[in-house]
């Protein structure tokens, strides 16, 4: 099935989903730096990447959820739907961990383990994409090109002889 959202035939969600994916694992790094007690631009540096993020994602969301609506086989749909799970729950652990952020003391480990359970989803969530992509061959126009070209041989093959058999009746 190729991408309904595409733009000259390549997928847009697969275009910006790198955005959210590099600024969050950036913010992860961030906290990380922060915590070994190298000073307070590292937490403001994990603040901006992590809203910079949830922009991306949303951006990201729109042609993803589009390309979502198009599938039709069963055993995709299943795989989409624990994908565009774990990217939610991923934005939302951000969006709380950006929240949270102006709320609790500036040595507290929360906003670390919230930017290590967002990665974690993300990373399994992009798992998944490619699980669609490279596996199931969703987005991919060269396989729906083919599939067709398959189906429609396949369909000449089925009416020729029921066509021979009408000629030896008449």
């Amino acid at each position: 099935m190729a991408s309904p959202a595409s733009i000259a035939k390549h997928p847009i969600h697969s275009m910006l989903v790198a955005f959210p994916i590099g600024l969050w694992g950036f913010a992860l790094v961030c906290d990380m730096v922060r915590l070994s007690g190298e000073g307070e631009i590292w937490s403001t540096l994990a603040f901006y990447s992590i809203a910079g993020g949830l922009v991306g994602a949303f951006l990201a969301f729109i042609p993803g959820f589009i390309d979502y609506l198009a599938i039709d086989e069963p055993a995709l749909k299943r795989i989409a739907n624990f994908h565009l799970s774990l990217g939610l729950s991923s934005a939302v652990l951000f969006a709380l961990n950006l929240w949270l952020r102006s709320r609790v003391h500036e040595g507290s480990a929360v906003p670390f383990l919230l930017s290590i359970a967002g990665v974690l989803g993300v990373g399994l969530g992009g798992w998944l994409g490619g699980e669609m992509v490279y596996v199931k061959g969703m987005g991919v126009e060269a396989l729906d090109r083919l599939a067709r070209k398959l189906e429609k041989e396949k369909k000449q093959k089925a009416g020729a002889p029921a066509r021979k058999s009408l000629r030896r009746a008449g």
